[in-house]
Parts: structure tokens; C-alpha cells; sequence
């Protein structure tokens, strides 16, 4: 099969507006390696003309993409918004099938959650769709903030009862027994994503309320043993940091009724040399099993700021995960 060729072409914006130009490219076209990384092409400007190298279905993605850009390029474009342009605009060029609205929204009390990606959109309808669903990958890709996301839809739905907030205590050396107060005081710095996440989604007092009726619950992963868990939708955060035999103690805890989420990012473990996450060990003995569903996002998948994307590049061009 013939290895495919790139290609160059040009493209001309019209009607030709100095000011929008300018507000598309940033200052000293700082935005062209940004546009240029997500439309996976190589991009240079000379004056009003653009030349776009790459493979023939990607130039025209770009020139389209291109296009939209410079149409509402009304108000300088600063990478963070030009980011999420981006993003939304991969999404909608995506070649994977044509996907329902419902397969990338979620809708709550406080406004809709939409997928951003098509590995997001991925990882939703696997949580529709599985009893048990890995999200893994690097910071910002959303792993979190999806999962806590849908088992609030799940919770609101009624498809569940209550929702189970799971997270091993180790964290960069630290141990809970060295650290003030009763073990709420202790395990909450270390759930604080999932709490953000929650107020974001319910608002303080309702998730309060939900906390004191004992629908929403906390569980350091060391007293989830011997417990079984019927009806809930249950979210194992950081689990990069749980060992082979915490994951399938973890695993085991499912019950009737119940749909498990864990996430992780297997470059960031903080278990001792010696010790193998049972994260990583969960990807290899699970990866066939039926009923289980992977998203492995990629760094392409970062939703925050585009200077993160970056980040996780460089580290990621650095340093190779621990196995």
C-alpha cells in the first residue's frame, strides 16, 4: 500500500481584513505552532498567504478550519481562547462517525457538560455504556471532571443511589498518619478535585446536604475492604497510586446495580520504586476481559491552558512512565 505523500497549498483569507489577520495570528504569529499542532499540519505565513503542508485530507480540514477562524477572529485571539476554537473545531472535523448529541453532553442542574474531544466523547459513552470504565491519561484531559460528571447524571437520573468517592492516601511521600485531624481532615486535601468538581456541578449546598444524607460519601481506599457496594456509582481518583493487590480488592467491590469509573495518570505515580501500580498491572490482566472499557487519552486531549498541553509534551519527551 503506497506510503502517502504530503502536500502544499495556499490559503488566501477573504475579504482580505489587516485588523482580523492580525487578531488570528497573535503577536509575531505567535498563534500559527498552536493552530499548526492541532490541524496537524506545518504552517507559515508570508503577508496575507498562508502554506499549508501536510496530507491531502488534513490541508483541507485546515483551509476549512482556517476559514471559520479568520471569520471570527473579530477580537485579538489570545492561545487560550484560540485553544478552545481549536478543540471545538477538531471535534466537529473529527472522522470518527457521526455521534448522537447525547453521546457528548451531559446535562445538570447548573448547565450542560460537553465533551470537548473525541476521546471525551469516547469516555462518556462508555460510562453509559459499562459497568466499569478506565480513563486514563495526563493532567487536564478531563478524566476527573467527566467522571464526577456522570455519576451525577447517574445520581439525578436515579440510575444509582449514591455516589462513592474512592482515593489511595499516597501522594508525592505523604502519609495520612502524619497528617492533623480525624480521618476526614486528613483524606480531604487529597479528594479536593472531586469536591471542585462536585460544587462545580451541584453547588455547595446541595452537595452538603447530599454529603449529610450519606448519598455522597468519601472512602480513603484502604477502609473500602470487605465493604460491597450495590446501586452506586463508584469513582476510584488517582489510581496510578493504589497497588496490584489494593486494585483487586478495589474491583471486587462491585455490586448490583453498580458502575465503577477509574482514573489515572500512569506518569505521575508516587509509589515506591519497588512497588507496581496496579493501575498499570489493571491495563494488562483487564485489557480482554468483556464488560471492562479503556479511554487512554492522549497529550492532543488537554483541555486547560494550551501552556499545560506543553507541559505534559515536555515531560512526557523527558521522562518515560514507570512500569
Amino acid at each position: 500500500m503506497p506510503v502517502p505523500v504530503p502536500e502544499q497549498c495556499e490559503f488566501i483569507p477573504t475579504p482580505l481584513d489587516n485588523v482580523r489577520l492580525a487578531n488570528l495570528c497573535g503577536v509575531l504569529d505567535e498563534n500559527l505552532p498552536l493552530m499548526a499542532r492541532h490541524l496537524g499540519i506545518d504552517l507559515h505565513r508570508r503577508g496575507d498567504v498562508f502554506t499549508l503542508t501536510g496530507l491531502p485530507q488534513d490541508l483541507e480540514r485546515a483551509k476549512t478550519a482556517l476559514g471559520a477562524l479568520y471569520q471570527e477572529a473579530t477580537a485579538p485571539m489570545d492561545p487560550a481562547l484560540l485553544f478552545q476554537k481549536l478543540t471545538h473545531l477538531r471535534l466537529q472535523y473529527a472522522e470518527e462517525p457521526a455521534l448522537a448529541p447525547t453521546t457528548r453532553i451531559l446535562q445538570t442542574r447548573r448547565g450542560q457538560v460537553e465533551a470537548r474531544s473525541p476521546r471525551q466523547i469516547q469516555y462518556l459513552q462508555q460510562m453509559r455504556e459499562y459497568i466499569l470504565c478506565f480513563g486514563v491519561g495526563p493532567a487536564g484531559t478531563g478524566k476527573t471532571y467527566l467522571a464526577v460528571a456522570a455519576a451525577v447524571d447517574a445520581l439525578e437520573r436515579e440510575e444509582v443511589k449514591r455516589i462513592i468517592l474512592v482515593r489511595p492516601a499516597v501522594e508525592a511521600g505523604e502519609r495520612l498518619g502524619f497528617l492533623p485531624g480525624d480521618l476526614h481532615q486528613k483524606i480531604d486535601p487529597y479528594l479536593r478535585p472531586l469536591y471542585d468538581a462536585l460544587y462545580d456541578l451541584l453547588g455547595h449546598d446541595r452537595v452538603g446536604r447530599l454529603f449529610e444524607r450519606g448519598i455522597i460519601e468519601i472512602a480513603p481506599l484502604a477502609y473500602m475492604r470487605g465493604r460491597t457496594l450495590n446501586h452506586s456509582f463508584i469513582i476510584l481518583d488517582e489510581a496510578q497510586n493504589t497497588t496490584p493487590e489494593q486494585m483487586k480488592m478495589f474491583l471486587t467491590r462491585i455490586g448490583f446495580g453498580t458502575r465503577a469509573v477509574i482514573t489515572g495518570d500512569v506518569t505521575q505515580i508516587d509509589l515506591h520504586r519497588t512497588q507496581k501500580s496496579g493501575l498499570i498491572d489493571a491495563r494488562n490482566v483487564l485489557q480482554r476481559v468483556e464488560g471492562v472499557a479503556f479511554t487512554i487519552f492522549q497529550t492532543e486531549d488537554v483541555v486547560r491552558h494550551p501552556l499545560v498541553q506543553r507541559i505534559v509534551n515536555a515531560y512526557e519527551t523527558q521522562h518515560s512512565p514507570r512500569g
